[in-house]
């Protein structure tokens, strides 16, 4: 078994909350953690130094890692727990508990119904929240509820045989509905807003905290005014915690993603509203398919078989084109109804958008992978015909806005993939706008004069973005700068301009090579060429924005800073200062009557 490539990883990890899923060769749950910040967690299991034995065991036996993202770190928590209980990962059982989560349970049996922290089975009448991630934090919710909302929070046998009202009364944190201090009606609304906060749907509570937490500080009550700070962020703890559990019911989360040749499609199971993990895969591409024709084509595969049991809820990230066929297949299937649906909101667009980023950070992931830039790398040098494994690779391309600061671009790759230490840019100078190949004639100068002083190793592989045209340019410029074993290659858009239809044209021989569209060694071209791609669109657009904001002063001989700030002050704009004639231009103090006809000269020249 080779050994796990954890640099790739790490270099496409997110620094996002979420919960890593460590696996040996034989794909087995090895253990599941939780982490603020994925990419230094998952990182500290790999440092040279400090590991006990058991964390050096663990990680003798990884094979992939596989991570979920998460909104908050509570969330990540919750979710571990969930995984934990149900896989019992070996390198787990010895460092958690098998203690279940707290909630807040809301009692429905009693006319003047009570909160409390509830634990284990969900038996009785009654709406439980939650769970929420210790003890304290149910305690501390229901101190706080207990002076927002004052609903009681007694046993019901002590409520019963009250006469009169308890200390709770006494300071403020109940209405002693226990002697009818309080109506049923006015009780009710009060569960009735302690639930809505609970539910997450308390944005006015907030507001009116806010305010009371101003007017405080207003007063000079700073004790005051904290003790609404306080309130405000328990309210908010309160609301993070509900990001993994939320809604009842049984469905299933996909989201696919795709870049650069490969798809990825993340599986986010929801069992009795509760997260119990996810499943990442990789089906394979054959043409620039999106989203909605991953899924179209998966869907179906996972689902109509005797393997899984279908959810009676689907979400999808992006709907497939016909959908309808496909919910009638899958309810025959099931012998129930089944819906697809890609429009949802709270918990279910919190999940929705958790499985969108573990997607598109898995694809990342398996982008960069060794295995998977070894197979590309290879596949490049046997239909190219090189001798060896290319090293490093270059690519150029060129942007503007009809001609308009042209900027090109080189983005360089090796055999762990981008190096964006080594990427540059080149201000296009001194061209009749929008001449392509002049431009990348004078990156191509510049950037291999540099090379052959010693700046920088060359390159095996020089990719242009373009035709036989600038192939030839390429060649040229090579040959002029006598730069041997450089192999050059364009990379033509086909007529349709879609990936997966590009045309190679070897600057050795002219020859034109056409790929299949699932081939490795094309998919890591698109990826090459589109990093240059944008890297040149986004030099440009900054140089463009330079050049727009630029005042028509900047470049008058003996105009400076301050002589610019009288001008601007006295006429108001730059074109009020063009307007202006020379006797007016004189006025101002620090203007002599050459520099004011000099400054008239400039403004009126021919660009």
């Amino acid at each position: 078994m080779s050994e796990f490539d954890h640099k790739a990883l790490l270099k496409t990890l997110t620094t996002r909350p979420g919960v890593y899923q460590m696996y040996n060769g034989a794909n087995e749950l090895l253990y599941v953690g939780k982490a603020k910040n994925l990419r230094n967690r998952v990182g500290s299991y790999f440092r040279a130094s400090g590991l006990t034995d058991k964390t050096m065991a663990l990680v003798s036996r990884i094979a992939d890692i596989q991570v979920t993202v998460t909104s908050t770190e509570v969330d990540a928590l919750l979710l571990e727990h969930n995984l934990i209980k149900r896989h019992r990962p070996p390198y787990n059982i010895l460092l958690k508990d098998d203690k279940s989560y707290p909630y807040i349970y809301v009692s429905s049996a009693h006319s003047y119904p009570r909160i409390e922290l509830h634990r284990g089975k969900k038996s009785n009448k009654g709406r439980y929240y939650g769970p929420y991630p210790s003890a304290a934090a149910v305690r501390e919710s229901l101190h706080f509820l207990q002076k927002v909302f004052k609903v009681r929070q007694c046993e019901d046998s002590y409520f019963s045989n009250r006469s009169r009202p308890c200390l709770q009364y006494q300071i403020d944190r109940c209405s002693a509905p226990c002697v009818d201090f309080v109506s049923e009606q006015e009780y009710a609304e009060q569960v009735a807003n302690t639930e809505l906060f609970l539910r997450g749907k308390s944005q006015e509570l907030m507001v009116r905290l806010a305010d009371d937490m101003e007017k405080a500080a207003a007063e000079l009550a700073y004790e005051k005014a904290a003790q609404y700070r306080d309130q405000i962020a328990q309210l908010q703890h309160v609301q993070a915690s509900q990001g993994i559990e939320g809604v009842s019911g049984d469905l299933d989360i996909l989201a696919a993603a795709t870049e650069h040749g490969v798809a990825c499609v993340q599986v986010l199971f929801v069992r009795g509203g509760r997260v119990l993990g996810s499943k990442t895969y990789y089906p394979p591409l054959k043409l620039d398919e999106g989203p909605a024709q991953v899924l179209a084509a998966f869907l179906p595969q996972y689902y109509l078989s005797d393997v899984r049991a279908t959810p009676a809820e689907i979400i999808v990230n992006a709907l497939p084109d016909e959908v309808a066929p496909l919910v009638e297949a899958l309810g025959v299937h099931a012998q129930r109804k089944v819906t697809i649906k890609a429009r949802v909101r709270d918990a279910r667009a919190r999940w929705l958008q958790m499985a969108q980023q573990t997607a598109q950070t898995n694809l990342a992931a398996h982008l960069s992978g060794k295995q998977t830039v070894a197979r590309r790398l290879q596949r490049l040098q046997e239909v190219l015909g090189l001798a060896s494994l290319p090293e490093r690779m270059e690519c150029f391309d060129i942007s503007h806005s009809s001609g308009e600061a042209a900027v090109a671009s080189c983005v360089v790759f090796d055999q762990g993939g981008p190096r964006k230490a080594d990427y540059r840019k080149f201000n296009i100078e001194g061209i009749t706008g929008g001449d392509d190949y002049a431009a990348m004639q004078q990156a191509l100068e510049r950037r291999y004069q540099r090379l052959k002083a010693g700046e920088g190793a060359l390159p095996d592989l020089l990719f242009v973005d373009g035709g036989k045209g600038q192939v030839t340019q390429a060649m040229e410029v090579l040959r002029e700068l006598q730069v041997d074993g450089v192999e050059v290659v364009g990379v033509a858009k086909g007529s349709t301009r879609k990936a997966g239809f590009e045309t190679l044209i070897r600057g050795a021989d002219g020859q034109a090579l056409q790929l299949p569209a699932d081939s490795p060694a094309l998919h890591l071209i698109q990826q090459i060429r589109d990093e240059a791609h944008r890297f040149a669109i986004t030099g440009h657009r900054a140089r463009r924005d330079k050049a727009r904001q630029k005042s028509t002063l900047d470049d008058i001989p003996g105009v400076g800073a301050k002589r610019r700030r009288e001008l601007l002050r006295h006429f108001g704009s730059a074109s009020g200062v063009k307007n202006a004639n020379v006797e007016e231009l004189r006025k101002i103090q620090g203007i002599s009557a050459t520099l004011a006809q000099q400054i008239y000269d400039h403004l009126h020249s021919a660009p």
